[in-house]
């Protein structure tokens, strides 16, 4: 269970987020909801340890993990722009940072991450020569392939078109829900939210205003904002 309390943090004077509290139950998907600026990708990496905290705390099954180096957190955290390496083969992509553990079940790991997101047989092919989709698959098999406690989603869908972002929205969705995978989505898009999480947290200004289902948000708004937000 991940459960961040009272964060904040500041980044070059400036305070990105105030006193944010989030709590994700084993087996969870929450959608982190709002509009540039918001503070729901620097949430993401505070919890992924890619930027400082300035106080509070982020505990995984009651234990912090302020402090802890990144890899050693055990979670996984998928970018919008991939970040794949284009000299590696599509098996070296998503087997890279299970190598660099010295992981000895790298090859086996690496085929089943492929098979998961439909890409089985996909292993020796370049990077290059892949569609947009294809890449975004392998960028989600490289996350899922270590077998993360906790697999953060940042954007996921943001560099596709529209039609491929509704085919693969049900696809990754459809993934997290079999796999039975503690998730973090961050996406400033309500309905690809509502598609892929259990729950929503919405953001504004550095800080959660509400959390639930849209449906119980659009319900019961906390305030105009968010009525006028989620409309």
């Amino acid at each position: 269970m991940l459960v961040v309390r009272d964060l904040v943090v500041e980044i070059e004077g400036k305070t990105i987020l105030r006193g944010v509290d989030l709590e994700v139950a084993d087996g969870e998907v929450v959608g982190i909801l709002g509009p540039s600026g918001s503070g729901k990708s620097t949430l993401l990496r505070a919890v992924a340890g890619l930027v400082d905290v300035t106080s509070g705390d982020i505990l995984w099954d009651g234990t912090s993990v302020v402090g802890v180096p990144t890899h050693q957190r055990r979670f996984g955290l998928m970018f919008q722009r991939y970040a794949l390496f284009p000299h590696l083969t599509v098996a070296g992509n998503v087997g890279f940072g299970l190598r660099m553990q010295g992981d000895p079940d790298t090859d086996r790991k690496v085929e089943e991450a492929l098979e998961m997101v439909g890409l089985a047989g996909f292993g020796p092919r370049r990077i290059d020569g892949l569609s947009g989709g294809e890449q975004q698959r392998v960028a989600l098999a490289r996350t899922l392939a270590p077998e993360p406690r906790l697999v953060m989603l940042d954007e996921p869908l943001g560099a596709l078109d529209r039609n491929l972002r509704k085919r693969l929205l049900a696809e990754i969705a459809e993934i997290l829900e079999a796999r039975r995978v503690t998730a973090l989505v961050v996406t400033h898009d309500r309905d690809e939210a509502a598609a892929l999480a259990d729950r929503l947290a919405l953001m504004r200004d550095g800080t959660i205003v509400q959390t639930g289902t849209l449906e119980e948000m659009q319900a019961s708004p906390a305030d105009d904002w968010v009525a006028s937000f989620l409309s």
